[in-house]
């Protein structure tokens, strides 16, 4: 099958005309990965996604590409081992998207004393963390005393302070690393994938085997033709199982996991911080992102509506909290510019307990009638995930239907990621593109790798493309025109919450922003004057909703205070 461009009305004529080999159903970052392993062994692959891709938990996580040491002290040695060699693998594959990150731990005692069982058990785990595959990335873990610690996050208690950790992992921009996998699989192994595409149900023959898809897109329902069929729909999981076996099973535990955003000279971590919460067994992370930095996560179980989980003013006050106990100083809700709340899909175990305690293993099951579901995991395995996936499809399913001896094993350990290939190179196009501001430079080379050519080349022919998309953010306007044109944005919500990252940065600019993204793309996607406020209508209302549901004040970061500390 030859490659398909990764334009949405091509995939949609594709879906219908074409018979797949594997259909997946989900369009977060185990579903494209479960598209780029098959598509990559010469199966004949299709995708759909119901709504954006990585509009669901892929777009909500905390951003890490990381072992876990909580995973390591609950025992998990295995599942670290597994996640740490994939840290590696993703930084190799994925330079452009994914990065080392130092992470610091700050050791609080009373009168500057830390009690000695807590700093057994800490050194034990740094330790365990590096043996266990923490080493890869070439640095082992340091003790610090309180000034080098202070020297990394000044704004921390001096008073109960008295030293801290140091040790490496990774982090990456998840909704990127989505798109970027989901384009690898169309445009350079033949994919056919779709956004805003729904499952409606299966197709069966005689004998109850799945042979194909019932889908909708556009107001248009058709049958995609398929071999095999792989559930990737994370929280939803059991909603196409139903669709299946006419029963809805219960399998998923949902845990909600929720962020804020605040301004980085607030905090000044130099580097990510790990900041123990008082009265809990959890801790939450400290993350800078540039002109800001982000806090999380919650991880507590949830039984509302999957589809728009919501960061509440519980939320937001556990947060401030757990941070204000390891500060000088108080951060408030005015300070809160961004918030995003996410869904972790965890299977349920067989017995209770807290959600932060269940394991983050996956789990692949097959149905009498073929459908095969993969859950569970965490975003640094799915590369690993979805190969035990397509094997399980391979060997329990395609064999009985065709020859499959053609078939590689799974490739993914070390195929490139789209815009790894010319990222090393990049710093060269500052001379042919002399007129794209350096930062900006710095910027789309650290989202966009090799193809960021593409988007200089645009600024260099038309200087307006290189002004901010969101005044405050670096974000250029570049990015959204790239954004319908090359990787099916189709709304303001598309640009603004995933291509970007501007709505969890920061939401009140991003909505005063949104009027002006709707006119710059609408000629891209063919919009009257109603589609395009109709756009701009339904993203503030998004933002409404979002900063409504935590009761916060509107805030802009051009408005905040020096300090508040």
């Amino acid at each position: 099958m030859t490659p398909q461009p990764f334009v949405r009305s091509t995939s949609l004529q594709s879906l219908k005309d074409l018979e797949f080999d594997v259909t997946v159903i989900g369009g977060g970052i185990t579903g494209v990965g479960v598209a780029l392993d098959a598509a990559s062994r010469g199966l004949r692959t299709a995708l759909i996604e119901r709504d954006d891709f990585s509009s669901g938990t892929s777009s909500k996580s905390s951003k890490l590409i990381h072992g876990g040491l909580r995973y390591l002290q609950q025992g998990e040695i295995g599942l670290v081992y597994q996640a740490l060699a994939e840290r590696q693998r993703l930084l190799r594959n994925a330079p452009h998207l994914v990065k080392p990150l130092p992470f610091l731990i700050p050791m609080f005692g009373k009168d500057g004393i830390l009690p000695a069982k807590i700093a057994r058990i800490l050194g034990a785990a740094m330790w365990g963390y590096d043996l266990t595959g923490g080493l890869r990335i070439g640095k082992r873990h340091k003790r610090l005393g309180k000034d080098q610690a202070l020297a990394y996050m000044p704004t921390l208690r001096s008073d109960r302070l008295v030293s801290g950790y140091l040790y490496y992992d990774a982090a990456a921009d998840d909704s990127r690393l989505v798109v970027a996998i989901a384009r690898t699989a169309a445009l350079d192994h033949g994919a056919v994938v779709a956004n805003r595409v729904a499952a409606k149900g299966f197709v069966k023959d005689a004998a109850g085997r799945i042979t194909g898809v019932t889908a909708s897109a556009d107001g248009d329902e058709f049958t995609i033709k398929t071999r095999s069929v792989v559930n990737a729909a994370g929280v939803w999981a059991d909603d196409i199982k139903a669709q299946d076996q006419g029963v809805h099973p219960d399998t998923i535990r949902p845990a909600k996991g929720i962020h804020i955003s605040v301004p980085w000279r607030l905090l000044k971590n130099e580097i990510a911080a790990v900041i123990p919460v008082p009265g809990d067994k959890r801790s939450v992370f400290v993350v800078p992102q540039g002109d800001l930095t982000y806090i999380g996560t919650t991880d507590t179980d949830y039984t509302g509506p999957l589809d728009n989980p919501q960061c509440t003013a519980e939320d937001v006050d556990y947060l401030l909290k757990a941070i204000n106990s390891a500060i000088d100083g108080t951060l408030t809700t005015a300070d809160v510019v961004g918030t995003w709340a996410g869904l972790r899909p965890l299977v349920k175990s067989a017995t209770s307990g807290r959600t932060a305690d269940l394991s983050r293993k996956h789990r692949i099951d097959r149905s009498n009638s073929g459908l095969v579901s993969i859950t569970g995991g965490k975003l640094t395995t799915y590369r690993e995930m979805a190969a035990d996936t397509i094997d399980e499809v391979v060997e329990s399913i395609l064999t009985r239907q065709m020859d499959t001896a053609h078939l590689t094993k799974t490739k993914t350990a070390k195929l490139p990621i789209r815009g790894a290939s010319g990222y090393e190179s990049l710093d060269s196009a500052r001379r042919v593109y002399p007129n794209v501001a350096s930062a900006t430079v710095d910027h789309l080379k650290d989202r966009y790798g090799g193809e960021a050519r593409v988007l200089m080349a645009a600024i260099e022919a038309d200087a307006d493309l290189g002004e901010p998309l969101v005044e405050g953010l670096p974000y250029v306007r570049a990015e959204a025109i790239f954004a319908v044109r090359n990787e099916m944005a189709t709304s303001v919500d598309d640009v603004l919450s995933r291509r970007t990252r501007a709505r969890i940065f920061s939401r009140d600019d991003s909505a005063n922003a949104a009027e002006s993204v709707a006119e710059l793309i609408a000629g891209e996607l063919g919009w009257t004057t109603e589609q395009t406020q109709a756009s701009v209508a339904e993203y503030r209302a998004l933002v409404e909703t979002e900063r409504s549901a935590a009761d916060l004040p509107e805030t802009h970061l051009r408005e905040q205070p020096e300090a508040s500390l």
